[in-house]
């Protein structure tokens, strides 16, 4: 028995994500025997983008029911069934997390039709829904709507189960069950976990957050926690897990900026190798009345935006010594000489004399700009595209004035026209040395799909 869903959002990150519309088709491998279809009331707004792609707006749900009124109709529907639908992770993910926050823990095996069709239908030019109703001539009544798109996707199951000469159907439902020593989590726990890249949390049985891991592929990074047996630290972590949460982000570099985010805020008891990113000191500039750019470390405030951050102040004051050598800059216009007169650098010639007049303003505050640029952003404004969490959707970060904004999600459509109301989509996150770090290394190795610069 198979349970076929579509469900349509309000957009958002799947954290965010609230359920609009939820189609399910109970199908027994031959024809469909049960159908359940519904607007659901988000209680959250639903942008014009979001409106425009698939027709419901806000005025339309007001009065539908909310996801806990359909909450028993959902369970019964899919009971005893696996759980089918185009890109499934995304669907199951946010459904899922819809009934955690109702205290019940919403478990299906799952069959995503995106894998199943590459298998059996190869050589398509795409593999989105529309796309691949096209090739094969099934018609879409109403396409971004959970009833439309779902009843499609039983035609297209309909036509994979006709091709499946190999039983890959049963056969990509139940991988063996892995062998690991942890009484809390079951092999059931690790099989339903996604194969798809995205951040994943750890909690321990009093349902503490103690870690905080990302991966191109969950599912199996989850499994290397699971079994290892290498290290103290591995151990014990092992033993605490009680349960497992994830979220998945399709592409690999907002899974990275998305860890370093929970890390730095939630503080995970297993993360302390990575809590030295707690940013405590900052490089910032000052040009006073003389019109030297005077670069100078100090402490950290709440809202303050450092040039660059650091975790330490020794950090702090080693890269200044650096940028000194590296540029010939002046140690007493980068606080690291506190005595009157020629600094030390001037004496070995690595100083031109800023420091005692010998050199003027607009040639010194050239170079103090080299060497800023070198841990900024070299794009100035840009939204940086990739993959999405399913084959209609993409992500984007954000860049603006050099420095990072946050990240957001989007449907390719709403992308494709242009970044007039991509600012809507992006939810703002704090720019630090870790992140410039991580996007620069994805912008230089062209680890991306494509950037919009704006």
């Amino acid at each position: 028995m198979y349970a076929i869903v579509d469900i349509e959002t309000n957009g958002g990150s799947l954290k965010n994500s609230k359920i609009t519309e939820i189609a399910v088709y109970r199908y027994d491998g031959e024809k469909v025997v049960d159908t359940f279809i519904t607007l659901i009331d988000p209680e959250t707004y639903i942008p014009p983008f979001i409106t425009q792609l698939t027709g419901i707006s806000n005025d339309m749900v007001v009065g539908a029911p909310k996801f806990y009124d359909v909450a028993k109709q959902i369970i019964e529907i899919t009971e005893g069934a696996i759980f089918v639908a185009h890109s499934v992770n995304f669907d199951y993910t946010i459904i899922r997390a819809e009934f955690k926050k109702l205290g019940y823990d919403f478990t299906r095996e799952k069959l995503c039709t995106v894998k199943l069709s590459r298998k059996l239908i190869p050589l398509q030019p795409s593999y989105s829904l529309g796309k691949l109703a096209d090739s094969l001539g099934i018609k879409i009544n109403g396409r971004h709507r959970a009833g439309g798109d779902a009843e499609a996707t039983v035609k297209l199951f309909e036509i994979l189960v006709g091709l499946d000469t190999k039983k890959v159907v049963s056969g990509n439902i139940k991988p063996s069950d892995p062998k690991f020593e942890n009484a809390n989590i079951s092999a059931e726990q690790i099989n339903i976990l996604p194969q798809e890249a995205g951040v994943y949390y750890f909690f321990n049985a009093d349902q503490e957050l103690i870690y905080v891991g990302k991966s191109k592929n969950i599912r199996k990074r989850v499994m290397t926690h699971m079994l290892n047996s290498q290290t103290k630290k591995g151990l014990a972590m092992r033993k605490e897990i009680a349960d497992i949460d994830f979220e998945i982000t399709g592409s690999e570099l907002v899974a990275l900026l998305k860890e370093s985010n929970e890390i730095k805020t939630k503080k995970p008891f297993f993360n302390s190798a990575q809590k030295h990113t707690y940013f405590q000191y900052g490089l910032f500039t000052d040009q006073q009345l003389d019109g030297f750019i005077r670069l100078e470390l100090r402490k950290t405030k709440e809202g303050s935006m450092p040039l660059t951050p650091y975790g330490s102040r020794k950090e702090g004051i080693e890269h200044l010594y650096k940028l000194n050598e590296e540029f010939n800059l002046c140690l007493s216009l980068t606080g690291l000489n506190k005595s009157k007169g020629a600094c030390f650098h001037y004496t070995i010639k690595q100083c031109k004399g800023a420091c005692i007049g010998k050199e003027i303003a607009e040639q010194y505050n050239k170079r103090v700009m080299e060497a800023l640029s070198t841990f900024r952003f070299t794009i100035q404004n840009a939204f940086v595209i990739d993959k999405g969490r399913s084959l209609n959707e993409r992500t984007l970060v954000q860049i603006k004035n050099g420095r990072y904004v946050g990240f957001g999600f989007a449907p390719l459509q709403v992308i494709n026209k242009g970044v007039g109301c991509l600012n809507d989509v992006i939810e703002m996150f704090p720019n630090n040395r870790d992140v410039q770090h991580i996007l620069n290394s994805f912008i230089k190795k062209g680890q991306y799909e494509r950037l919009i610069k704006y």
